[in-house]
């Protein structure tokens, strides 16, 4: 099988069902009669830039970014992820529930933010890198003002 074959189905099983790790997807490829390892599928995934976004009961899954437009938007995850935000200098350090940091660096990068130069993400930290330190204030402001509705 050739790899854009390969790329097919792999995005094909993600879109059908609601894979939680790259093992489950391995499993489910193997089911259709692909055999893949698991440094081939981690490339494969790397490629086909899959991003693990965490469902409603907490547990993530892998969606592709063609279909991030039938997401929800970073304005309506952040009142549910979003812990804190404290920042010096270019600096800026978003606390998210545990889980939530890929989800919402992407949304973030996906939003293309002039001020933002890039994002880093852990499981629950994005580290936010700022063009300019000036735009701190402002970048913090935005993202709590996103995150306001659940605590107001």
């Amino acid at each position: 099988m050739s790899k854009q074959d390969r790329h097919a189905r792999i995005l094909e099983v993600i879109g059908k069902h609601r894979v939680t790790s790259q093992e489950g997807l391995r499993e489910l490829l193997q089911e259709r009669g692909i055999e893949v390892t698991q440094a081939t599928l981690s490339r494969d995934m790397r490629e086909l830039r899959l991003v693990k976004v965490p469902g409603a009961d907490g547990v993530g899954f892998y969606f592709s970014p063609e279909e991030w437009e039938s997401t929800p938007s970073l304005e309506s995850l952040m009142p549910a992820l979003f812990q804190s935000a404290e920042g010096v200098d270019h600096l800026l350090v978003v606390r998210t529930m545990k889980g939530g940091a890929q989800t919402v660096a992407a949304g973030i990068d996906w939003e293309e933010w002039p001020e933002v130069l890039g994002t880093l993400a852990g499981d629950d930290t994005i580290l936010l890198i700022l063009r300019d330190p000036s735009a701190l204030p402002e970048v913090k402001a935005r993202l709590e003002a996103m995150a306001a509705s659940r605590y107001g």
